[in-house]
């Protein structure tokens, strides 16, 4: 039975050979790569990632990041593709064909009907000599000195390698697109990213007879009848021309209980919080989260060009949208 430093050993020394697969593609950032990138960059239509075993595996990760980061990709099994699959590509496509050996016999057999359709072929092989790297159009090196697997099978080193190349290109395209965080968050709406990037205050705020406010002649027990039909924690307290004068909290309450003010005939306006922190509607949710964060408050009043409230909101609404 292997002890805890032999663990130790097989692990590190698969970390040390794939750290140094990947640290030798430096050598491979040349003038093919290079080019690779401005016919991916020049695509009309849609990138068309291929590769077979675990390839395969590797290039739908490929094509994906390729999709999330500005450039419109989709993976085809060469197998499927030789079924009818093919029917996907068209003539404005680039194809990214992936194989250690660079003699996938599956994606092989596609390649006469790729160079009938005029769509120019990107390699990802091992080894520059394979007939898939002649018969690319761009051939992008991926060669690594040893697998980590000790019998030399396994695909570890290459796969990585792989991996790494594809996300070299990827994130190169981004860059020279001029790819935003904006165009980002707009192919990651459904997860928390998109909705950290996406989510507004207005779209999460209370808003029309959701808005807590009282004027500031009610009594404080008038108030608190308000903050617990709208569940906020909280009410704006407003003038007589419907400005925003101050904010009354949970915290304020626990403040005048401990001083024992009359909470049935003192007014609001004498006890509430003047110049209480407010946000524009406009402003991301998640901004609105740090200044909640940074000044140590639950909740935000929004106001109108007019000064008046428009929206509140409290980090129970952060919560619920998935923003905290």
């Amino acid at each position: 039975m292997s002890d805890a430093s032999q663990w130790h050993q097989w692990a590190k020394r698969v970390i040390e050979i794939e750290a140094q697969a990947v640290h030798n593609l430096h050598t491979f950032i040349n003038d093919q790569f290079v080019a690779a990138c401005e016919t991916l960059l020049a695509c009309k239509g849609k990138v068309v990632v291929m590769g077979m075993g675990k390839s395969g595996h590797i290039g739908n990760k490929i094509a994906a990041t390729l999709a999330s980061t500005g450039t419109p990709a989709f993976f085809v099994h060469p197998g499927e593709a030789s079924h009818g699959d093919l029917g996907m590509l068209a003539p404005q496509d680039v194809v990214i064909a992936i194989s250690n050996s660079g003699e996938a016999h599956e994606i092989l057999t596609l390649m006469p009907v790729i160079k009938r359709l005029g769509i120019p072929v990107i390699a990802m092989t091992g080894k520059p000599e394979s007939s898939m790297a002649k018969l690319a159009r761009h051939h992008l090196c991926i060669t690594v000195a040893e697998e980590a697997c000790p019998l030399g099978l396994a695909p570890t080193s290459s796969t990585t390698a792989t991996l790494v190349m594809g996300d070299a290109l990827a994130v190169s395209l981004l860059q020279a697109r001029g790819f935003t965080v904006d165009d980002f968050a707009l192919s990651h709406p459904g997860g928390a990213l998109g909705r950290k990037l996406l989510l507004r205050v207005s779209d999460l705020m209370h808003s029309g007879e959701r808005l807590p406010q009282v004027k500031e002649q009610v009594t404080i027990s008038e108030a608190l009848l308000e903050i617990s039909a709208k569940g906020l924690g909280m009410t704006a307290v407003v003038d007589d021309a419907g400005r925003l004068s101050g904010i009354f909290t949970d915290g304020d309450l626990r403040r005048v209980l401990d001083a024992r003010v009359d909470i049935h005939s003192t007014a609001i306006g004498e006890v509430m919080s003047r110049h209480p922190v407010t946000i524009a509607s406009h402003v991301l949710a998640a901004e609105a989260l740090q200044l909640m964060e940074s000044r140590k408050i639950n909740g935000l009043i929004t106001l109108d060009v007019d000064g008046k409230p428009e929206g509140a909101l409290n980090m129970m609404d952060m919560l619920k949208a998935g923003v905290l």
